[in-house]
């Protein structure tokens, strides 16, 4: 599909950008409108712009001329979009006109052109209706302006081809733009996310809660180019009000609760373009009294209603996290997006603010989406959410199934792994190569892989790792080949790099032994912080009565653990020990009874619930690095570590759930 001549329809604040867009890129351009006088004001003003990019450097000065003849003005789409292979409707966002346009379009057009309509929040299946061609319509929706912006939600409708897709999205690429793919969806990515701010900041104006000036002066203190208010403005209440009333009828009727808006649009107040909207505007500034800045609103409150409905487009399947992060940083011009805000919450915290949210304001907008509610928030945000499966048709009562302590996707699906969230803020990470779960290069890749996921998931406080079945690990899978000295000793180095991972990890580990923990198997407990086992578990060094040597940190950590004689005689012996002796010897902090799996889950909850993590990921550093620093250099550390603390919402709540008697409520901030 090649693009050689486009066409854009409106000549207004959107279209001749567009247009301008295009031009620069070294397409021509036919910019069509309904009266010569706005086609010119166009031409007029994509003239200022080129010849401020001149100024500024961007285009050489001999271009402006250039680009401009490149294009030509219209007042009849018969006439204007002749020959083109992609016309783009830009007029105003109202069904009755874009319909005509897009008839108008279909009628001129060759069968093989593409229609793309730059609507920012109208269902492409609801404007597809108009069209016969419906394979080779799609959404182009630019932001504003479109020289500067580089997004571009390029959305699918429901009957779209992938070919026309895949073609737009390379064209966006060609003219220097970053396009996202969008399953059709009210207002797609940007636009659907700022749905739910701009009706929490109608009704705090609505409520009195805070004037339009001290909240933007809140927001622009926090770095942001404008505040809400001012912004709104810019882009045009009767927009905004547009906006609102279609997701009133689309997404929710709380949309129609704003008054404030509809007041000023009736006035005529329609912001930067009348001079006057929330504020008034001269010479393309709002006049704001910045002076005075709001303590009503909190920047994390606005945050996490992006984020509540980034999850909603998850669920939906509207776009990817990538994507969904990618717009929002584009599209609104900031250095994060709302993946990167959720990837610093648990459920259970953005819960419980939406739901406050939702009830203060009587909004159901701001509930929580189903996966904050049923705690698989990082499962949304990494792209994990499975599909609902169909409930049996059975008509009996079902009895309430127990929550299994391994398996299931909920943490990803890997080929040597069962890894699943247990318990509570538990993750559990099972070996699971039967019979004896020996360990390969794959295994040790995808444990690491699942380290790398963890680290940065602040619903987990505690990895409890284990083996499927009757055993631990009984060590490394010898029986793979190895070519050379070369390739053995790159075998020994993942296994170093992976337990290592387990050392650093910024969790609370804990190995439950079990059957046998022999050679690696034993390495990798020795990695763990805290290692349990049952009394008669087996645990060994074997490797210098193969020829080898533990080479996955076994010579290093286990003299720190037990002392060097022990340690010697372990590894040059070979003895194998029971989970009871190595109780005896401090290699094993406690003991499991007849039901293993449960008592490690449990003693895993116990220490996620009791040890605030902060302080528990300082306390683990610490530890290690005693046997790495001299006792000075590790006193000074421990002191800094500890004033850190201090300023810790977790150090408060555990004094606080002291002094009250009662259970602390860790959250890991």
């Amino acid at each position: 599909m090649k693009f050689e001549k486009v066409a854009v329809v409106g000549a207004g604040e959107m279209g001749h950008g567009i247009a301008e867009v295009f031009a620069l890129a070294g397409l021509p351009v036919s910019l069509i409108d309904v009266k010569q006088d706005i086609l010119d004001r166009a031409k007029s003003r994509i003239a200022d712009s080129l010849k401020h990019m001149a100024s500024r450097g961007r285009i050489k000065p001999e271009q402006v001329d250039q680009v401009l003849s490149r294009i030509s003005t219209y007042t009849s789409i018969e006439e204007g979009a002749r020959g083109a292979d992609l016309a783009i409707e830009a007029v105003p966002e109202r069904i009755d006109v874009k319909s005509q346009v897009l008839k108008g379009l279909e009628a001129t057009l060759s069968p093989d052109a593409v229609i793309g309509t730059n609507t920012s929040s109208i269902l492409i299946s609801e404007l597809s209706q108009f069209l016969s061609r419906k394979n080779r319509f799609l959404g182009t929706h630019f932001f504003n302006p479109p020289v500067v912006m580089k997004l571009v939600e390029v959305v699918k409708g429901p009957e779209t081809s992938d070919a026309t897709v895949d073609a737009v999205v390379e064209l966006m690429k060609s003219i220097g733009k970053v396009p996202v793919r969008v399953k059709d969806s009210v207002g797609f990515i940007v636009n659907r996310i700022e749905g739910p701010e701009l009706l929490y900041f109608c009704l705090l104006v609505d409520r009195g809660l805070a004037k339009p000036s001290e909240v933007d002066a809140f927001f622009r203190s926090q770095g942001l180019p404008m505040g809400p208010y001012e912004l709104m403005d810019y882009v045009g209440l009767d927009v905004v009000q547009e906006l609102l009333k279609y997701y009133a009828a689309k997404l929710s009727k709380d949309y129609g609760k704003c008054r404030t808006i509809g007041d000023l649009v009736s006035k005529g107040y329609l912001g930067m373009k009348v001079g006057r909207g929330f504020y008034e505007w001269e010479g393309g500034k709002a006049k704001i009294d910045l002076s005075r800045q709001t303590d009503k609103v909190g920047l994390l409150d606005v945050m996490l209603l992006e984020v509540n409905e980034a999850v909603k487009l998850l669920e939906e399947g509207v776009a990817s996290p990538d994507d969904i992060e990618t717009a929002v940083k584009l599209g609104l011009n900031r250095p994060f997006g709302p993946i990167t805000v959720a990837k610093t919450l648990t459920s259970s915290e953005a819960r419980e603010k939406l739901e406050a949210m939702s009830k203060d304001f009587d909004c159901e907008v701001f509930a929580p989406a189903r996966s904050i509610r049923d705690g698989r928030l990082r499962e949304a945000i990494e792209g994990r959410l499975q599909p609902a499966q169909p409930k049996p048709e059975s008509t009996q009562p079902q009895a309430p199934q127990p929550a299994p302590i391994s398996g299931g996707t909920a943490y990803g699906d890997y080929k040597n792994l069962r890894v699943a969230k247990v318990g509570d803020r538990v993750l559990r990470i099972a070996l699971n190569r039967p019979k004896l779960n020996l360990m390969n290069v794959e295994l040790l890749e995808e444990l690491g892989a699942v380290l790398d996921k963890v680290k940065g998931d602040p619903e987990v406080f505690v990895v409890l790792i284990t083996g499927e079945g009757g055993t631990f690990s009984a060590g490394a899978d010898l029986s793979a080949y190895v070519a050379d000295v070369v390739q053995f000793s790159e075998f020994s180095r993942v296994g170093e790099r992976t337990f290592r991972k387990i050392v650093e990890l910024p969790k609370i580990t804990v190995a439950e032994i079990k059957g046998y923990a022999l050679g690696g198997g034993l390495e990798l407990a020795l990695s763990c912080d805290i290692r349990l086992a049952t009394p008669d578990a087996t645990l060994g060094f074997p490797e210098v009565t193969l020829g080898i040597l533990p080479g996955w940190g076994g010579t290093q950590r286990l003299p720190r653990l037990i002392g060097m004689s022990r340690a010697m005689e372990l590894i040059l012996t070979g003895r194998r020990i029971s989970g009871k002796e190595a109780h005896e010897i401090g290699l094993v902090a406690s003991l499991l009874g007849q039901d293993p799996d449960g008592e490690a889950l449990k003693y895993a909850e116990s220490l996620a619930t009791n040890s605030a993590p902060i302080a528990a990921r300082f306390a683990k550093m610490l530890v290690n690095k005693a046997s790495e620093v001299p006792e000075d250099v590790g006193l000074e550390m421990e002191s800094t570590a500890f004033g850190i603390l201090f300023g810790t919402q977790d150090m408060k709540e555990g004094v606080s759930a002291l002094l009250q008697k009662r259970k602390p409520n860790f959250r890991g901030k």
